[in-house]
């Protein structure tokens, strides 16, 4: 069993949201990652679990202290977990020291297989299977009944995460995820460096790209995005192109396009309680 260490505890809504670090096998450092334990967890119960991907620039941190997402999770009780971005520390931090979307805090939750970076850089696989077997061997969870989600990065990590891994998840939904990321700057960045100059390689990491070979489970994507968000209209998100890719392989999407809304954490406030509501329909049934 993965040691993990308590880094802070502090009460909320009923229940206790924790920071802890444990080692990774798969990343080769150490760790951190945030649980929301709902107050039901206090009482042995066993407890689904939704898994929260951050985006660029962030940490373990970010989502709860802003998302306000705790009374939704205590309400519905279920156990939310926050994994870190990246890897943090390691001898190839000078890499990206000069860059915000290359590195640290910038993990693009993708199996890095170029040198230097394929040492710690192998997100996918701590966010799909070590995380998950670190929380279900530490924490009161009912195993394999879970669910995803994300922002930004965080959200193109959702969405690669259930399109790679069919019938991990029970849902996904993403908050203004990096859609088409092959087709875009941030994402063509960080593949050419973590994946290398071979560009059909990059297509197992794009969203728009899986589903139109996806073969499991039916699965259905839940993506909410802000008619402001300067990403969107820089083009770095592409959510027309996923969209058509679901409408032409008949994958089912939900897309919200809220008016007036940005790429902020206050985008995201404002409708969490909808995502965490959406998925506890699937992780209750």
């Amino acid at each position: 069993m993965t040691q993990i260490k308590l880094l802070s505890s502090n009460k909320s809504f009923g229940g206790y949201q924790k920071i802890y670090s444990h080692f990774s096998k798969e990343l080769d450092c150490e760790m951190k990652f945030a649980i929301y334990l709902p107050p039901q967890s206090e009482t042995a119960t066993k407890l689904p679990v939704l898994y929260w991907l951050s985006g660029l620039t962030c940490n373990e941190n970010n989502f709860i202290q802003k998302a306000g997402a705790q009374s939704y999770a205590a309400s519905h009780g279920i156990i939310m977990v926050c994994p870190d971005t990246s890897p943090r520390g390691t001898e190839i931090a000078k890499y990206d020291v000069e860059s915000y979307d290359l590195g640290s805090g910038a993990g693009f939750y993708v199996d890095a297989i170029t040198y230097p970076w394929n040492r710690h850089y192998k997100m996918f696989t701590y966010v799909t299977k070590e995380i998950v077997e670190v929380i279900n061997h530490n924490f009161p969870t009912v195993e394999g009944l879970q669910s995803i989600m994300g922002h930004s990065m965080g959200g193109h990590g959702a969405l690669i995460s259930a399109l790679r891994c069919p019938g991990l998840y029970r849902s996904v939904s993403a908050f203004a995820p990096i859609a088409n990321p092959t087709q875009c700057q941030w994402g063509q960045k960080a593949f050419t460096a973590y994946i290398g100059e071979d560009k059909t390689l990059w297509n197992e990491w794009d969203a728009t790209e899986l589903v139109q070979k996806y073969k499991g489970p039916q699965i259905q994507l839940y993506i909410d995005l802000g008619s402001d968000d300067q990403f969107l209209q820089e083009k770095q998100l592409l959510p027309e192109n996923l969209i058509e890719a679901c409408r032409k392989s008949r994958i089912g999407c939900i897309y919200n396009l809220r008016e007036g809304y940005d790429h902020s954490y206050f985008f995201i406030a404002s409708f969490v309680g909808e995502h965490i509501a959406y998925h506890a329909k699937f992780l209750k049934e």
